[in-house]
């Protein structure tokens, strides 16, 4: 699934292979020591391979192992004898740990999560940039700051939420988002804002209500764009994109005037890598998470496709600069998915793949008061039975009924979720544990100088340390 080709192409016939010499001679807070991964792709072989100048981390929220290897079945190409690898396969490098520092909850929340990621500490769920007595603690992106490098953030959730609230904010719970878009534009790092590329959702916490932000950010030289295209014609090397309200819409579901992850990666890769001392990036697939919540199989497959695509896209733009780190990973796993359901040693993707919107989105527009058979009809790709229709008519009624405020609310608009997925879920054989995070390893990809370093079993806060001593032998 390669992509943006227009990527200049400088390749000598040698393979990057985990147990070299890269970054083997520094001192590191942290590291694993197995060699794997099969990453014998041609590669231009120039520049730092010892210590990364770039380093681009992506993070698939929710994406634990049972999502890469639904995926794989679901990316599989029913022409070929074998199953096809995806794009992550190649870069397998190990796994790790995700449990919090938390008094009352082992399993972590995307709060603690990232806060692990962007500092090396660990933290109680919901914490963004804080130890567990709600101290500041630094991050690699305000490392990277100080050392005059670019950095961004980039994710299909609110800018301001867990993940990259976690990288270049500090307070004591991920629900003052306000607050956070006020840290982003307010705190300073040797007297320049701490984010150069800000794409995502959000557009709420920036404007009149928490002191017109995006005009502020604007005046200080700041490109403010709302869609594609004029995300694509940015000339600034700065650039804060807010493409929704709140989370940007489903890649399944979403309008073409809106970026897809892969065309937020691009932009800010090409801005950021204008800085000659090189560049920080974090990159979020956040809607695998938000679609596992709720169970929705077909938002859960749209968003790990979208994910595949910006990973490949990172990949290929590392084989070309051989300075670049990339580090692909998750913050935990959600809904406890499951690759068949019952007795029947069966999963079937076709059924996914036929469908036209995600559950989320029906689910949408049948509790604001849409035709349940209609809505049913245009998202599904097979019959829906009129029984079942009937259920989701049942419970629309139900949710109707609430005021969103009404705590019965969340429950009952489950419930109707729950009826307008159980077609597809039975169709594709999917099962599902929870509605919350499960604390299982998650997987570990990396490619480029310093991989070798997140090979094995690790802990998630050996990303941090990791980065952390990239940046510091840099400066050396």
């Amino acid at each position: 699934m390669k992509i943006f080709n227009r990527l200049a192409t400088i390749s000598v016939a040698s393979a990057i292979v985990a147990g070299t010499a890269l970054g083997s001679a520094q001192p590191t807070f942290a590291s694993g020591g197995v060699e794997t991964a099969n990453q014998n792709d041609n590669v231009s072989y120039m520049g730092n391979t010892k210590n990364p100048k770039n380093v681009i981390f992506l993070v698939g929220d929710g994406m634990g192992p049972s999502y890469n290897a639904a995926y794989r079945y679901f990316a599989d190409k029913p022409e070929t004898k074998e199953m096809d690898k995806t794009a992550f396969d190649n870069f397998l490098v190990g796994n790790q740990r995700t449990n919090p520092k938390d008094p009352k909850e082992n399993v972590t929340d995307s709060a603690a999560g990232a806060t692990a990621f962007s500092s090396g500490h660990k933290t109680y769920n919901g914490a963004i940039g804080v130890d567990e007595n709600k101290q500041k603690v630094k991050t690699v992106l305000e490392q990277a700051k100080e050392n005059g490098k670019s950095t961004g953030l980039v994710s299909t959730a609110e800018i301001t939420d867990a993940t990259p609230a976690a990288y270049a904010s500090h307070v004591d719970h991920r629900d003052k988002k306000d607050e956070i878009a006020q840290q982003f534009y307010n705190d300073r790092i040797n007297g320049q804002h701490k984010v150069d590329v800000l794409l995502g959702g959000g557009a709420e916490y920036f404007g009149k209500e928490n002191g017109d932000l995006t005009k502020k950010f604007k005046k200080d030289g700041y490109d403010v764009v709302k869609n594609k295209s004029q995300m694509q014609n940015s000339k600034s090397n700065q650039i804060l994109g807010l493409f929704a309200d709140n989370d940007m819409p489903l890649q399944i579901d979403a309008p073409k005037k809106n970026p897809k992850l892969v065309d937020m990666t691009d932009t800010a890769i090409n801005k950021l890598k204008q800085n000659q001392k090189g560049f920080f990036l974090m990159v979020e697939g956040a809607s695998i998470d938000k679609s596992g919540h709720p169970n929705d199989i077909t938002g859960v497959m749209s968003e790990m496709q979208g994910f595949e695509k910006a990973f490949d896209y990172a990949t290929t733009y590392a084989k070309e600069n051989p300075d670049t780190l990339i580090v692909a990973t998750a913050d935990h796993s959600t809904g406890g998915l499951s690759i068949a359901k019952g007795k029947d040693y069966v999963w079937n993707p076709d059924a996914i793949h036929s469908m036209k919107h995600s559950g989320a989105y029906m689910t949408k527009q049948i509790a604001s008061g849409k035709d349940a058979a209609k809505v049913i009809k245009d998202g599904y790709g097979f019959e829906v039975k009129q029984d079942q229709i009937d259920k989701i008519n049942e419970e629309a009624k139900k949710v109707r009924k609430l005021d969103e405020e009404d705590k019965a609310y969340k429950d009952a608009y489950q419930k109707l979720q729950d009826a307008v997925q159980k077609p597809i879920n039975d169709e594709s054989n999917t099962g599902w544990t929870t509605y919350g995070h499960t604390g299982e390893d998650v997987n570990t990809y990396a490619f480029g100088p310093g991989s070798d370093k997140f090979h094995g079993n690790i802990d998630n806060t050996d990303n941090a340390k990791n980065i952390f001593d990239f940046f510091q032998n840099n400066q050396q």
